[in-house]
């Protein structure tokens, strides 16, 4: 696959761990954000994170060569020249449109511009583009580094290439390819996971287990990394609301509908490591209270 040049815009958690896998395969990356100060912690995060890779002996690249071929912006001019746009911003429409817009007034004709959204459908976000055909999703899973698999997702106006392209480029960084042939709210595997971890939480609410050992049953019984009250810690709970309202709103499929106890704990401001409380407490250096 001849692939140059990626342009990541949004340098948070997914951004960047979207960066560092493209830049560890010999990629030339460019990582947008309008802030500064994410864009200088998305570095760090990325450089911690290729680091201990190269410790283990899972890349042969050393750290400074991967990190070479990453710089960063606040400009939308470096999508020029790209051949692939990922955007990775704040999952909501309205946010992703706004800046697909900028983005679209200077890329090419024929670049590929991909929506990294969890939940929500492919053509209501290439809206914002003059070039549907050219656009997909590309549902990178958190940790992105860590991860396998990646949604490609089909709009209704994609085209045969852009959705095969998406599948060549997802193999090309070492990952698998999940096609998801019709768009729909939630996709395949976050429609699957969120009936899920929705009932784990209701499950919760109704006093029948605690997180610890719902977490631990799914670690044994199911051969999990990691449960869904620790996974919904890491993604962090505001962000799971969102997934889980778009999809809601979408379908209007009350089997979607977040528990209270979710939704009560993101007005509380229990989002998870970010905040030091979600299911569980945090340390400040985000390791778990005993």
């Amino acid at each position: 696959m001849d692939i140059k040049k990626v342009f990541v815009l949004g340098a948070g958690t997914m951004g960047n761990g979207i960066a560092q896998v493209c830049a560890q395969k010999g990629i030339s990356v460019l990582m947008c954000d309008m802030n500064q100060e994410i864009l200088q912690k998305a570095v760090k995060n990325i450089q911690w994170s290729v680091s201990k890779f190269v410790e283990k002996g899972k890349i042969s690249d050393t750290t400074d060569a991967v990190m070479g071929r990453i710089q960063t912006s606040t400009s939308y001019d470096g999508a020029a020249d790209a051949d692939l746009v990922i955007e990775a911003v704040f999952e909501k429409v309205g946010v992703k449109h706004e800046v697909l817009k900028k983005v679209d007034a200077v890329v090419g004709d024929k670049t590929i511009v991909a929506s990294n959204t969890s939940a929500i459908p492919i053509t209501e976000i290439a809206a914002a583009v003059t070039r549907p055909e050219n656009f997909i999703g590309l549902h990178f899973f958190n940790p992105v580094p860590m991860m396998e698999a990646v949604e490609v997702i089909r709009g209704i106006a994609s085209s045969e290439e852009a959705f095969q392209y998406g599948a060549d480029f997802v193999r090309y960084i070492g990952k698998e390819p999940i096609m998801v042939n019709r768009d729909i709210a939630g996709f395949i595997l976050n429609r699957i996971n969120m009936l899920s971890n929705m009932e784990a939480m209701r499950l919760v609410e109704q006093g029948v287990a605690t997180p610890e050992d719902i977490d631990k049953g799914m670690r044994l019984a199911f051969g999990r990394r990691m449960g869904p009250f620790e996974t919904s810690d890491l993604v962090g709970l505001e962000v799971q609301l969102m997934a889980y309202n778009n999809t809601y709103e979408e379908e209007k499929d009350p089997r979607f509908y977040p528990p209270s106890i979710l939704r009560r704990k993101v007005l509380a401001g229990h989002w998870g490591r970010k905040s030091g409380r979600g299911w569980y407490e945090y340390n400040p250096d985000g390791s778990r209270k005993k």
